[in-house]
């Protein structure tokens, strides 16, 4: 099938799209022009996230989309590859918590169901996902990978007693973040050569249904770190874990 899209204009891919931060990224994303591409579980909910989207004149589509279900990574990449031809951003922005209080040490009582199924969402299924459509990224003249991390994924920050994050131990949570951003530091060192790049994003404590009605940042503001990322220069980092324009240590 021949592409559909004006191949002039950048095409994005959400994952986990049809609410919070990644709608809202969506939304960001969309007022620059780009086509936005919506991945969601629940395709009733994505179709009403595309259609709010539309409303407000952006160009957004969406697909049924479960980054644990492999079959739906190929049918990603046929949707992407029938299309658009390409895919010039894609933010790995699904994922899920299993631990319960935050502030509670999990590491000692999560069940290995909830630390597998935490991993496959937010590790191995954003892995698999992003070697399915790095063949279309490798087409864009300068594709860009965000992989939405934590800052509770910073190992040098989960160890230092002194530190904001101490206190919150989320094993499965915190463990597979770290995982997440040990793939963004080796998939931008394999990418190095290319036009692509791969960062990591902490978007803040942002009011979500994950992040809680005690999180600090509006959802606006938690969406920027990604279109930040989403749309870097030729200039821009690779391989860096960024909250907000600022480098966060590893």
């Amino acid at each position: 099938m021949t592409p559909a899209s004006n191949s002039s204009k950048k095409v994005a891919f959400i994952t986990g799209g049809n609410k919070g931060i990644g709608l809202e990224t969506a939304r960001q994303l969309g007022k620059l022009g780009i086509t936005v591409v919506i991945g969601s579980r629940d395709l009733a909910k994505g179709k009403a996230a595309a259609d709010k989207l539309r409303a407000e004149k952006i160009d957004a589509e969406v697909i049924s989309f479960d980054v644990t279900n492999r079959k739906d990574h190929k049918k990603a990449l046929d949707h992407f590859t029938s299309h658009h031809g390409k895919l010039d951003i894609l933010i790995n922005n699904a994922g899920v918590w299993k631990d319960g209080n935050p502030f509670q040490n999990t590491t000692a009582t999560i069940s290995g169901k909830d630390l597998r199924e935490t991993f496959d969402t937010n590790f191995f299924g954003t892995v698999e996902l992003t070697q399915t459509l790095l063949p279309l990224l490798e087409k864009a003249p300068a594709g860009r990978i965000v992989n939405l991390s934590s800052i509770l994924g910073s190992l040098t920050l989960q160890a230092d007693e002194k530190s904001p994050v101490y206190g919150t131990k989320a094993f499965a949570y915190d463990a597979s973040k770290a995982a997440l951003n040990a793939f963004t530091i080796h998939l931008a060192a394999a990418l190095r050569d290319t036009k692509i790049k791969v960062n990591s994003a902490h978007p803040g404590w942002v009011k979500t249904d994950m992040g809680g009605k005690g999180a600090v940042m509006e959802i606006p503001e938690g969406a920027k770190t990604s279109v930040a990322l989403a749309t870097l220069g030729e200039d821009g980092p690779t391989g860096a874990y960024i909250h907000l324009g600022q480098t966060l240590p590893w």
